[in-house]
């Protein structure tokens, strides 16, 4: 694993920090506050994981980081530094420099995010040519390189389309472009989702071995909480678009504070489950109607009248837990979930 950046003062200085990052989507109708507040921070060989259920916002803050929302949203506040550079400062050209060759991303519907009309190795060696300056020969015969370490036949992928692959097969091409170029870091939307368990562990295993071996940094964003425990050094919990706890992975286990995280974990099943699992009550909010207390309110088993009457809580530390530990709860969990 790599070793951490350190600052002049010796401590761990982040390779990618977000600050106080906003982003809102525009319909005919309504503005969706889909990112709200959010800061976190990425760190030299470390896996992130930003959890939630679906619609929390989570790949609306991948997207805003490397500047690809859609037209239809715009980013209204915050800044994002990468090795203590503002991405958002960079003109087109610049960006466009940045991702792929030092941040990368594996998107959740990997079909969908190759070009269907050209073929995987064209796609493949487009990234040496536009990044590495190297002729067509160099490029198709790096291509090749790279998807002979993910293939066993990796003349026929170079030559297929996307429509010619399986779901499993586009996901390791998704590998292969967000790591051809050995880049810092990997956003990694959704990778397990809709994958059959064999190349779901194939995944998993590559997931890590770029963080043991290359010393990637990793920002997860998943809903699979067996896929966090597995691989995530810290844990970010989103809700209603934006963060409501922030912890590292065993503590997060262990200790939820916010009873949105304590929720989700006492829904999963465990070795040692011999009760009915506890369900959520409620659903998420409609983020284009959002009141100004805390957007859990309705779904809480722990609401106090400061919860009724106050504005929404901010992201603080947790008084008595170890540093990192951050909730955005005016009443936080007492118990422990788990020994």
């Amino acid at each position: 694993m790599a070793q951490n950046a350190l600052d002049a003062a010796g401590e761990r200085r982040p390779l990618l920090t977000v600050s106080h990052l906003s982003a809102t989507y525009h319909t005919e109708d309504e503005t969706i506050p889909a990112v709200r507040d959010v800061s976190l921070e990425l760190y030299e060989g470390e896996v992130l994981a930003l959890v939630g259920e679906s619609a929390a916002g989570k790949s609306s803050v991948a997207h805003a980081v490397l500047g690809l929302l859609p037209s239809t949203a715009t980013v209204e506040g915050g800044d994002v530094q990468f090795r203590g550079r503002s991405l958002q400062a960079l003109s087109t050209d610049e960006l466009r420099a940045v991702r792929g060759a030092e941040i990368a991303m594996i998107f959740q519907d990997a079909l969908a995010a190759l070009t269907p009309t050209l073929r995987v190795g064209e796609q493949l060696a487009e990234l040496f040519r536009a990044h590495r300056n190297m002729s067509e020969r160099e490029a198709n015969a790096e291509a090749m390189r790279v998807l002979g370490t993910l293939f066993p036949d990796p003349d026929r992928i170079f030559d297929s389309f996307p429509f010619q692959l399986s779901g499993g097969m586009a996901q390791r091409v998704m590998v292969a472009l967000a790591t051809a170029l050995e880049p810092l870091i990997v956003i990694a939307d959704e990778p397990t989702a809709n994958l059959d368990p064999g190349v779901r562990m194939e995944m998993l295993q590559r997931l890590e071995a770029m963080r043991d071996e290359l010393g990637v940094s990793i920002l997860l964003i998943t809903h699979d909480f067996g896929v966090v425990a597995r691989l995530a050094d810290r844990v970010s919990v989103m809700y209603a678009g934006e963060i409501v706890e922030t912890a590292d992975v065993r503590r997060i286990f262990r200790t939820p504070k916010h009873p949105y995280t304590f929720g989700l974990l006492q829904s999963l099943p465990t070795l040692e489950s011999t009760e009915r699992l506890t369900m959520m009550p409620g659903n998420p909010p409609d983020l284009g109607s959002l009141p100004p207390e805390c957007p859990f309110l309705p779904r809480c088993r722990k609401a106090t009248t400061q919860c009724r009457t106050d504005p929404a809580p901010r992201l603080v530390p947790v008084e008595g837990s170890a540093e990192g530990h951050l909730v955005a709860c005016y009443n936080p969990m007492a118990v422990s979930l788990r020994d």
